[in-house]
């Protein structure tokens, strides 16, 4: 296992821009920060975290959110009678956007801003159809690789309610990663190498009770949500960390609407650190089961769509306990 670099030591070479992890893991890579989840971590967390033998899904509904944030098409769900007799059936689905409902964002979804470059030195000719397109950082590579490892659960939703915050989560508002750590201590979690961070916010929850009035409260195309501030502290916590991914309930991992996409999270995890972000996984019955046992490490497990130059996919995630 290499040595990483610590965050206030990047870039690994002065070619490359200030605070980026490309080159870490060599000039082609194309999986960031999932070259953390080494086979001995997977093993690890087989052998540690599977104590129960329940099973968690993080998808949410394919149909959900309704209607769909920031001007994303809705999925249109086609069953097909395929010999006119009622005898045998297969589906389509139309329109349908990998970014609508739960989600990875992948490496080729936003650059590094200040750049206008992405992850590892890929340039933007890479990532359009053109004649100089290649499969650089496409999503088959997440695919083909498949995603496994140890998860820990910090329910911010739950602390910050203890703690008599009153936080409407479907607004802007921002959390930091002291507070994180705070959420950590109360839980007993302690972060390992390699670890995959979910955060609940209560997002979803809420969404739930009073979605259906979102676009009486904001524009959908411009949704505003919860999430942590982004800020040199929290990339420095993130990176230092060491996390495979990161991902949460929320519609977008750092608070939305962005200020300043120089300066925000999906420009530094996505563009600078090569580490995906998960958004509006399903963590509902997760954190309750775990707010009863006390236990928020598992096994997680996910298996994006293997689509060649693909820039997002669903999750299709789960965790065991």
């Amino acid at each position: 296992m290499i040595k990483l670099p610590l965050y206030d030591e990047l870039p690994i070479n002065p070619k490359y821009p200030p605070r980026t992890a490309w080159g870490v893991w060599g000039e082609d890579d194309n999986l960031g920060t999932l070259n953390n989840l080494t086979e001995e971590r997977v093993a690890k967390a087989s052998q540690t975290c599977v104590r129960k033998g329940v099973c968690f899904s993080l998808n949410w509904n394919l149909e959900s959110p309704n209607p769909p944030l920031f001007n994303r098409s809705k999925i249109n769900h086609q069953i097909r009678d395929r010999t006119g007799e009622g005898k045998r059936f297969d589906d389509v689905y139309h329109d349908f956007n990998t970014q609508t409902s739960s989600q990875w964002d992948g490496l080729r979804h936003v650059c590094h801003n200040d750049s206008s470059i992405f992850y590892n030195n890929v340039p933007v000719s890479d990532i359009t159809p053109g004649p100089d397109a290649s499969d650089r950082l496409g999503i088959h590579h997440m695919a083909r690789r498949g995603i496994a490892g140890r998860a820990v659960l910090l329910d911010y939703g739950r602390w910050a309610e203890k703690q008599g915050k009153k936080i409407d989560p479907l607004t802007r508002y921002e959390y930091t990663v002291d507070e994180l750590e705070q959420v950590a201590k109360e839980q007993g979690v302690i972060f390992e190498h390699g670890d995959i961070l979910l955060v609940r916010t209560g997002w979803m929850s809420t969404y739930m009770k009073k979605g259906d009035k979102l676009p009486e409260l904001m524009d959908l195309s411009k949704p505003e949500c919860i999430g942590i501030k982004a800020c040199e502290e929290t990339y420095r916590w993130i990176w230092n960390n060491h996390f495979s991914a990161v991902a949460s309930d929320a519609v977008a991992f750092e608070a939305y609407p962005v200020l300043d996409w120089r300066y925000s999270c999906h420009s530094q995890f996505l563009g600078a650190f090569g580490c995906p972000i998960g958004e509006m996984f399903y963590l509902e019955e997760l954190a309750e089961d775990s707010a009863r046992d006390g236990r928020y490490e598992y096994l997680f497990t996910s298996a994006p769509l293997n689509k060649y130059q693909g820039v997002a996919t669903p999750p299709n995630a789960i965790c065991l306990k």
